[in-house]
């Protein structure tokens, strides 16, 4: 945002800045990089947020209300639907996923803010047949192995590495939960396309969390503790909601209406 603000100012051009999530959580509580944000927002025709928790954030900060729009995540409508679980399940065993029990998938960068560590220590808790399966890498992956092993589960949570844009469908298709209780967020992308496979979510009250939660079938909105993890996901598993239903609760999430959304804005500060 503060290189842009440059360029628009040697250009004369107006300024559009978009926030996600941990530029405003983490950067803008760095003193020097605040005041640098702050500066770039003023100069901004408009500034997107992809919440409306995270524009209140960014309210917080001092950064003007009235320049904020909220513009929520787009979503491949083409890839991310509802698929078979079980048939979802057959097709990515070569991931490494477990083929029986009930699946959870945490899918996100191994880094602490995404609560990967209080994900295993809830699998501790649940019954022996669940599984939990990791989509992602990052420097946790070491210390995520050694706590698994240390609480006796290390042969139930499976680590897949970096799994390919186009098999995350069917991974989240093949999931029973997603769960995913992370420190900050504005409105994570795996949230919104885990529902639209058809699978409900575990996440924390974070970001955008409780405009996405809305309905029983979308999950469950927890503490950052193991036990309300566990207790989240115990729920969802003995009456598990159809998977239609789930999805229906993201229905105005897709690139088109991203698109158009955003077409507006921008007419609007240009004009």
């Amino acid at each position: 945002g503060p290189a842009a603000a440059k360029v628009a100012r040697a250009l004369g051009l107006p300024l559009s800045i978009k926030a996600r999530g941990a530029d405003i959580h983490y950067w803008g509580a760095q003193g020097f990089a605040r005041r640098r944000m702050l500066d770039a927002a003023r100069q901004a025709a408009g500034l997107l947020a992809v919440s409306q928790a995270l524009k209140t954030d960014m309210v917080a900060l001092g950064m003007p209300s009235e320049a904020i729009t909220v513009h929520y995540t787009g979503l491949d409508r083409a890839k991310f639907k509802v698929h078979d679980r079980a048939a979802s399940r057959g097709e990515i065993a070569d991931l490494g996923v477990p083929v029986g029990g009930a699946l959870l998938v945490s899918v996100g960068a191994l880094i602490p803010r995404k609560g990967q560590a209080l994900a295993v220590r809830a699998l501790a808790l649940l019954p022996d047949e669940v599984r939990l399966a990791l989509a992602g890498t990052g420097a946790d992956a070491a210390t995520l192995r050694a706590l698994a092993a240390q609480l006796g589960v290390g042969d139930h949570v499976h680590f897949l590495g970096s799994v390919p844009h186009d098999r995350l469908p069917r991974l989240l298709a093949a999931a029973d939960v997603m769960v995913l209780p992370a420190t900050s967020e504005g409105l994570a992308n795996a949230w919104v396309e885990a529902l639209a496979c058809g699978t409900p979510i575990v996440i924390s009250d974070a970001g955008g969390a409780r405009e996405l939660v809305t309905e029983p079938q979308a999950g469950r909105i927890v503490t950052r503790d193991p036990a309300a993890i566990a207790a989240g996901v115990l729920e969802i598993l003995a009456d598990p909601p159809p998977q239609k239903a789930v999805a229906a609760t993201v229905a105005r999430f897709s690139w088109e209406a991203n698109a158009a959304a955003l077409a507006e804005y921008y007419a609007r500060i240009v004009g």
